[in-house]
Order: structure tokens, then C-alpha cells, then sequence
């Protein structure tokens, strides 16, 4: 990780949940309300971790990475609006894939809404292929339209 990075702790869930929800905010087409909060944050920090990029003293982007054997997970990819396009969420997936290298990872995973169209020329830019889909987590919001997940791995 660059010397711009660092892992998050409790401290930060509420600047991480606000960074995800403005980052998330093009899922609004296909559902409403804000893509996560600092309580559901701070669950994911009891399992796994999250990579963050400050700017200026201000979050700039995160990623959160989970480890589970030799395989890891990464999700949850948020840069901020101003900063989208501009090569950071690349730096956050090298750092998360890093990471996961380290931790004994041979593979990364990632799911993506296949709403989101662009990502998978993203992810497939960056390595990841396609490998099947995953029904869209109804506990998580209520779509309004049919929605599907779309799993990507990559390995190490």
C-alpha cells in the first residue's frame, strides 16, 4: 500500500458509509435508499477489513477485503464522485490483491449488480473473469427491476 493508504478501524464507519453511499449512488436507477450504513460497516470490520485512500486528510476511496483460506474477497470498491476516473479505484484493487497475496490468497472474488454494465469491462480489464452469478441479496435493498449478481475471480 502507498503511504496514502491505511486500514480502517472502528473510528471510521461513519466516513466509510458515507463514501460508499455517494460512491453507490449511480445503483439509485435500481433501488432506493443508501447502499449501506455505519452499523452494517462496522459488521464487516468484525470479518474482514478495509483499505482506505485519504486525500488531503479527506477519504478518497476504500475497499474492503475479506479472507477466507486461499481465496479472497473484495468488495464494496468506493471512490469518491470528484475522483471517479481517475485511476484510484485501480490502486485500491492492486492494494486489496496485495493484501490477499500476503494473507496466502491464491485467488480474489468479487460480485457485482449486473445492472452496473460497466464494470465488468473494468474487471475484466483488470484480470477477473467471469464465473457465474449469484441471486441478488433481497435482505440488502428491494430492487425494481430484476437484478442478478455476477461473480469475477482472479487469481493471484
Amino acid at each position: 500500500m502507498n503511504s496514502a493508504m491505511r486500514f480502517g478501524d472502528a473510528a471510521d464507519v461513519d466516513a466509510i458509509a458515507a463514501l460508499v453511499n455517494a460512491a453507490f449512488n449511480r445503483e439509485r436507477f435500481y433501488i432506493s435508499g443508501d447502499r449501506t450504513n455505519p452499523n452494517k460497516i462496522a459488521d464487516l470490520l468484525r470479518k474482514g477489513r478495509f483499505i482506505l485512500y485519504h486525500e488531503k486528510e479527506q477519504l478518497a476511496g476504500c475497499v474492503y477485503i475479506e479472507i477466507t483460506g486461499e481465496r479472497g474477497y473484495l468488495g464494496l470498491l468506493s471512490v469518491d464522485p470528484e475522483r471517479q476516473r481517475s485511476g484510484l479505484g485501480t490502486e485500491l484493487v492492486a492494494a486489496a490483491e496485495e493484501y490477499g497475496r500476503k494473507a496466502g490468497c491464491r485467488f480474489m472474488d468479487l460480485t457485482f449488480a449486473h445492472l452496473r454494465r460497466p464494470l465488468l469491462a473494468y474487471y475484466l480489464h483488470l484480470g477477473y473473469e467471469e464465473n457465474g452469478t449469484l441471486p441478488f441479496p433481497r435482505e440488502q435493498h428491494q430492487p425494481n427491476q430484476p437484478v442478478h449478481l455476477v461473480k469475477m475471480s482472479k487469481e493471484l
